[in-house]
Parts: C-alpha cells; sequence; structure tokens
C-alpha cells in the first residue's frame, strides 16, 4: 500500500451533542476513550430512559440532533471545561449560561431549550451527563477522523462548497487522496510521537450532514450525492485509540506497516 505524507488540519471536539464544535489547538489520546469532553452532554427530547447510574449507548433519536433539529446550527455554543458552563449565543446575543453539574444551571439550559425548541420536542428538554459517558451516535468509544479531499470531491460533485463541519469530526487530515481513509480500514495509525489508532469502521452519513453549520439551513442532500456520485453514503472513518498520547494542530500522522 502507499503511504502519503498527512498532518492534522484541525481538532474539534463537541462537548454537548448537536451544538457547537470546539477548535483545539491539541488535546490528549487515551487507550479505548474518546477525545476529551466530546458528547460528554445530551439533550433529551423526551423521556429516553436514560440512567446516569447505569450509562448506556442510545441512538441519537432519543436526543436533540442535526439530523432532525437543524436549528440547533444556527445557535453558537461555548463550554467551559473547567466551570462546566454552557453559554448559548442565538442572533449575536447571549441567550443562556448555565453550569452544567448544578440543577440550577441545567435549568437555565433546559428553559432555553423548552422555548426554542417548542415545536421539536417530545417532552421536557434535560440535560443528560453520565460519569465517562460520550452521547457518540455510536457505542464504541472512538475518534473520528474525516480526510479534507474527501470532503473536497463531495463539494465537487454537489457543485457547491461543503463545509467540512458539516461531517462533525474530530480530526481533519489533510494530505491524503480522496477517499484514501477507505483504504485503511483494519490497519494502525500513528498520531503524533506517541497515540496510536486503529481504522475499524466507515462513518455513514445521514441527513445532519444537508446542514449548513453557518447557517443552520438545510440546503444540501449530502447522502444522495455520496450515493450517486459515488455509490456509498460514507464519509470520514472512526479509529480506536490504541496508545495514548498527546497530539497537536500539525502533527503528522504516519500509516504503520501490518494491522
Amino acid at each position: 500500500m502507499t503511504t502519503h505524507l498527512a498532518r492534522i488540519d484541525a481538532i474539534y471536539r463537541y462537548p454537548l451533542k448537536g451544538l457547537s464544535p470546539q477548535p483545539l489547538e491539541r488535546t490528549s489520546l487515551s487507550v479505548c476513550q474518546t477525545l476529551p469532553a466530546d458528547r460528554l452532554y445530551a439533550i433529551e427530547n423526551g423521556p429516553s430512559g436514560f440512567d446516569p447510574a447505569a450509562p448506556a449507548y442510545f441512538p441519537k433519536q432519543r436526543f436533540l440532533m442535526l439530523m432532525r433539529n437543524e436549528r440547533l446550527a444556527a445557535l453558537r455554543t461555548d463550554y467551559d471545561e473547567a466551570s462546566h458552563t454552557l453559554i448559548i449565543h442565538a442572533d449575536s446575543r447571549e441567550t443562556a449560561r448555565g453550569d452544567l453539574r448544578s440543577p440550577q444551571g441545567r435549568a437555565a439550559i433546559e428553559g432555553f431549550f423548552a422555548s426554542y425548541c417548542v415545536s421539536e420536542l417530545r417532552g421536557p428538554p434535560k440535560v443528560l451527563f453520565g460519569p465517562g459517558h460520550s452521547f457518540s451516535d455510536v457505542a464504541k468509544k472512538v475518534i473520528s477522523i474525516i480526510n479534507l479531499a474527501s470532503v473536497a470531491a463531495v463539494g465537487n460533485a454537489a457543485g457547491a462548497v461543503v463545509h467540512p463541519l458539516r461531517f462533525r469530526g474530530n480530526i481533519y487530515v489533510a494530505g491524503w487522496p480522496a477517499w484514501h481513509e477507505f483504504d485503511l480500514l483494519g490497519r494502525k495509525l500513528a498520531i503524533g510521537e506517541n497515540a496510536r489508532a486503529k481504522v475499524i469502521k466507515r462513518i455513514q452519513r445521514c441527513a445532519a450532514t444537508d446542514v449548513d453549520p453557518d447557517t443552520g439551513i438545510r440546503d444540501l442532500n449530502i447522502p444522495r450525492t455520496l450515493m450517486q456520485s459515488f455509490g456509498h453514503t460514507d464519509c470520514g472513518v472512526y479509529a480506536e485509540v490504541m496508545a495514548a498520547g498527546d497530539i497537536a494542530v500539525g502533527d503528522a500522522i504516519n500509516e504503520t506497516a501490518g494491522q
């Protein structure tokens, strides 16, 4: 297999499922874990059965999320990890702020979504958290890797500029040819000096990618474009961290020998 010079172009995490990406210059990867604080919280859309004392995977339809609730993309949110405070901006002004560890803080955030998403709720919105849990779209704790050349190929097929953040990935990679990430299934990647991750699964795309991350408008049909132009609905891959290490924007990503 031909190897390619590649590097980390950007790193993002999503502290609250469905809300704004948070760019990171550097972070740490831990074995069999997600990025720190990635999908750490979610907003329950009606009773989900989630038990904070025994957190388990639930399908994303149980929560507010972009596939059905595109209005979320019009919000600008910021999460302060030290204080666990979420700040929400709508229409260029702060509309809610709350410490997600406190009943009062959660109530402030829940009150905002009770009004903002009133026509889309199946019950009272509730901030969910479970120790050590990530509200990822998959049950296994993984990181998601997006190939910027593949995103560009989708844009060419769609005849439009496709913002990479439509795919809500953790690590964005520059230097691979389009769709090269699919050739890496079952292989290990060396990320930075010490981190190692094994590519385990292609990411199938849903209608969440139709939503422009800047405007919140559903203006493209990405899954249809993928299927019509490439014969699949996938973009990006999941990888399981096999060896811990610090990573940073600009770090090299190398394909290791063997599986």
